[in-house]
């Protein structure tokens, strides 16, 4: 056994399964399975062309190594990225915790009480800050959550506004630049109009619809919104407000105030800044908007017997379930990192907050009135952490990066600091020298705070928040971890048992991939940081770029998209922009298989393009003579076809070069959507099958954990004719040479868990990936085999071969009275997360169980679902108060003093032998959606005021 393989840790079957799981498929090879499963004429003709594979051993001196050429300088760029204390406590517990980072989504309610308890705390914290009604469970980051407060108000105008074309947003030029770059980006293809000016001179003209504005200012300077609010309101314009959540603690919150929408980020609650991210922003709103709000909302309802139980709330929120009419594609959130600041806030305590806020405004304020002294005059008015000097920049620079110390130059003559939780007054002495010997004059330090506030004190916070107990109970490290444990028991992680979503790709995310991300080498960088500080960033990134590049056959990558919707949007962008480029602004027609994933046609109807649906056939592929017949119907409009490959349902269709040839032939490009990357690698590639653009899940197919329903990335890769259209940022020089605006606000994205995919590729090579993608369709195909006998399987191909994944029919058992969603209930009780639900196929199970399980776990899933099967054969729609219809089983219902269900107690909690040995107990019954939609509530409240 070759002990410093990382194969063989990542791979789960063992080499001596093979023979079994091969005879149980009825083939001879692995290989032959492979030629049974991928059409010849688009396999690779020849191995990946990637670097020699590294240990595990080999990788942590590399990266450690890489990470020492990254320079950590003390950081006062701000821009919305601040150095944080992360506490360790959160950090061991939670970002460091595999029982937290590697659970999914929580669809299933019932096993995954513990997240969303941490999320509604987080939606709590982000209402009472910022003062409004409703919050969401977090977004991407700060500039794309304030692209969809544009895009909210934008679709709550009045009445007479849509009649009358209302389409003018106000910009105000205090907007972070990174913020304003997303703006523009997301604005053009949906026709809004910005309108970029100096709030303080808006005419509040009928033809605005909506605005936006900063508090404080991008430069720090804190202004009292309240008047412009109230005049934006008299005359029909909503107002949106990105503010800085620390800030919020000390001044009048943009609710007060009577804002619309209040976003921004939560970064500087504990997380770290990473390059860029990932890091939860926040979006809050009026209640009466909740039906037009991005994301997901998490929801207190109850269960079967009346017990308080939460789940994600008015149809999980994603928009996408509207496809083309959706007002945003987002289909995840950044809930590690949401859980990590509403922690922060638990830890603190509203008292803690306010210690940290007071403490970073005072030492603003005694900054401020030293350099005074000094003789550099600060020009802030009024500010919060943030302040603005006048001094020659490239002199007072070259002395500051010697000392190793970051501020931001906004020109020739003014510089802005902003100071956050971590300075202490050694640190401001250090600002002092430089600035004293930029001037020529003797240095002094200063040991007390300069303690009056600097700003109106109209703008005095008044209002009490986190009154709840959950933020003022858990402030030792000793009750914080009982509580962060307590919760993480409720929870079904990897760490428990196989999670066999289709589409989803749960695979193992390695510890050696995971510990870099704690290292502050690569943790502490700004993402606006001079380039010569982060050679090791730059170096990592651009070699997980060209990694990208040879894996998928294009010419060049963008890491910027922070989710796999984002990575649509990106790659469709790119096409409008090609298409432009060539005076063929016409072409706005994109097709979309019927079969296509919600986020598809979202993302599409956001890049400004028509959808039109193209038919799939009886077994589940694309009806190529209906793309022929469209394609040719609309050859002079048509801009793309957006294709899954291999397809939704699960199969490699042996057609895909004639249908993308189809829509070569007639102008259009061709957008393949990566989730089901994993089927591909190594074996196949998007440029062979002749897609122009793909975007790819790091988060599935490249081992990024999906951290409870984020973080998330989605790189898009482009061929030749596309790099030049690859986006920008404002602050550093990324993208092509006719590049579209930003993406998202920082230039690589959530930069720092790109390490993850670095090492998943770097460990495993090219024989490494390509035998995981031939493991993953070997464990499919063998589930499958196993599973046949008892489930009708809905498609497969020619060969009657799966992918990488298979859908289960289970719409048949409606004549038991039996649902798809009670076998999901009842796996529970049997140890695991249900598959992917009534996706593509309404009534279906969508099973992926990856490459990195092993025989004996694929055999104990399938022995669960084979018992399944034979409980509903004794079912009857007669009698519904059956094992599946009561399904899960708590502890509570098992302990009881009386049980009066027609099954035994084992029956319903120990249907298996081997769940003895492990068992995960629910901690609610069945969740009540309806109830919890009826009365939506979305924060923390005494109990009695909803139940």
């Amino acid at each position: 056994m070759k002990t410093d393989s990382f194969a063989l840790r990542h791979l789960g079957p063992r080499e001596n399964d093979l023979p079994k799981m091969l005879e149980t498929i009825g083939v001879e090879t692995l290989d032959q399975l492979i030629y049974e499963t991928i059409p010849t004429d688009i396999r690779l003709k020849k191995p990946l062309e990637l670097e020699h594979i590294m240990t595990e051993y080999e990788y942590a001196n590399h990266i450690r190594l890489l990470g020492r050429t990254n320079k950590v300088y003390k950081s006062y760029i701000g821009l919305g990225y601040h150095p944080t204390i992360v506490p360790p406590a959160i950090q061991r517990n939670i970002f460091e915790n595999p029982g937290w980072y590697t659970a999914y989504t929580p669809y299933q309610a019932e096993i995954a009480q513990g997240r969303l308890e941490a999320i509604l705390n987080f939606q709590t914290m982000v209402i009472e800050l910022t003062g409004m009604e409703i919050a969401n469970a977090s977004l991407l980051d700060e500039s794309t959550a304030a692209a969809e407060a544009m895009a909210l108000l934008y679709d709550v105008r009045s009445r007479d506004q849509k009649k009358n074309n209302v389409c003018k947003f106000f910009v105000s030029e205090e907007i972070l630049p990174q913020t304003l770059s997303v703006l523009q980006t997301r604005s053009a293809p949906i026709g809004v109009e910005l309108v970029v000016g100096n709030h303080q001179e808006f005419d509040f003209s009928k033809e605005f619809f909506g605005a936006i504005l900063q508090y404080p200012g991008k430069y720090g300077q804190v202004y009292d919104y309240a008047d412009f609010i109230k005049k934006a309101n008299e005359n029909e314009i909503k107002v949106a407000v990105a503010a800085d959540i620390l800030s919020l603690v000390k001044l009048t919150p943009p609710g007060e105030m009577g804002a619309d929408v209040v976003v921004g980020t939560t970064q500087r609650f504990g997380i770290p800044m990473g390059y860029g991210g990932p890091h939860a922003a926040y979006f809050a709103t009026k209640d009466e908007y909740k039906r037009s709000m991005p994301g997901r909302i998490i929801g207190v309802s109850q269960d079967a017997d009346g017990n308080r139980a939460l789940r994600m709330a008015l149809q999980t929120r994603e928009q996408h379930i509207k496809r083309e009419k959706a007002t945003s594609n987002i289909c995840t959130a950044q809930v590690l990192l949401s859980v990590m600041a509403g922690m922060f806030a638990v830890y603190h305590g509203p008292r803690g907050l306010r210690y940290i806020a007071n403490k970073v405004h005072s030492m603003a304020v005694t900054l401020a009135d030293a350099l005074n002294k000094l003789g550099v005059y600060q020009t802030n008015s009024s500010f919060f952490d943030t302040i603005v000097v006048k001094a020659d920049a490239k002199k007072v620079r070259a002395i500051a990066e010697r000392n190793e110390i970051n501020f931001f130059y906004i020109d020739d003559e003014t510089i802005s600091i902003s100071i956050n939780e971590t300075i202490l007054f050694k640190d401001v002495n250090e600002v002092i020298a430089v600035f004293a010997e930029a001037l020529g004059k003797d240095a002094f330090e200063v040991s007390e705070y300069t303690l009056e506030n600097n700003y109106p004190t109209t703008l005095n916070r008044t209002t009490e928040f986190l009154t709840h107990e959950v933020f003022n109970k858990y402030h030792s490290e000793t009750s914080l971890m009982r509580y962060i444990k307590k919760l993480e028991r409720k929870d079904l992680s990897l760490n428990h048992s196989m999670i066999a979503l289709g589409s989803c790709t749960m695979k193992l995310n390695a510890a050696a991939e995971m510990l870099p991300l704690s290292m502050p080498y690569w943790n502490t960088i700004h993402p606006f940081a001079p380039l010569d500080q982060v050679e090791g960033y730059t170096k990592m990134l651009k070699k997980l770029e060209h990694q990208l590049n040879v894996i998928t056959g294009f010419a060049g990558t963008t890491l910027q998209p922070n989710s796999g919707a984002q990575g649509e949007y990106a790659g469709l962008m790119t096409i409008r922009a090609y298409h432009h480029s060539r005076g063929d602004d016409k072409r706005t027609i994109c097709l979309i298989p019927a079969s296509a994933h919600g986020t598809n046609p979202a993302s599409a109807a956001m890049a400004g393009m028509k959808i039109i649906v193209t038919k799939t056939t009886e077994n589940g592929n694309i009806d190529i003579e209906d793309v022929r017949e469209k394609a040719l119907q609309y050859k002079d409009e048509l801009s793309c076809l957006m294709v899954t490959y291999p397809s939704t349902h699960g199969v490699f269709e042996s057609a895909i070069k004639e249908i993308t040839q189809i829509i070569h032939d007639n102008g259009g490009l061709v957008y393949m959507d990566g989730a089901n990357m994993n089927a591909q690698v190594g074996l196949t590639n998007p440029a062979t099958i002749g897609a122009d653009v793909c975007h790819l899940n790091l988060h599935k197919t490249f081992a990024i954990p999906h951290g409870g329903g984020g973080p998330g990335v989605g790189p898009i890769c482009v061929n030749e004719k596309l790099v030049p259209f690859l986006p920008s940022n404002p602050l550093v020089h990324v993208g092509g040479d006719k590049a579209i605006t930003a993406i998202s606000g920082a230039p690589y994205g959530s930069a720092l868990v790109c390490l993850i995919s670095y090492g998943y590729i770097c460990m495993l090579g090219a024989e490494g990936i390509t035998n995981a993608t031939k493991y993953a369709i070997l464990n499919a195909n063998y589930m499958k085999a196993r599973l046949e006998e008892h489930y009708p399987i809905l498609y497969s191909g020619e060969k009657g071969r799966a992918a990488h994944e298979m859908i289960l029919d289970c719409r048949g058992f409606k004549a038991k009275g039996i649902e798809v969603s009670d076998i999901a209930k009842r796996l529970m009780d049997y140890g695991y997360h249900a598959p992917t639900v009534s996706f593509p196929v309404a009534g279906t199970l969508m099973i992926e169980p990856t490459e990195s399980e092993d025989l004996g776990e694929l055999d104990r899933f399938c022995d669960a679902m084979i018992a399944i099967r034979q409980e509903i054969d004794t079912s009857s729609a007669d009698e519904p108060n059956n094992v599946l219809k009561n399904a899960p089983h708590t502890l509570n219902m098992l302990t009881a003093d009386t049980w009066v269900l027609p099954y035994t107690r084992e029956k319903a909690a120990y249907p298996l032998e081997y769940i003895a040995e492990n068992k995960f107990w629910p901690s609610v019954r069945r969740v009540d959606e309806t109830y919890g939609d009826r009365n939506l509530v979305c924060s923390c409240a005494p109990i009695e005021a909803y139940m």
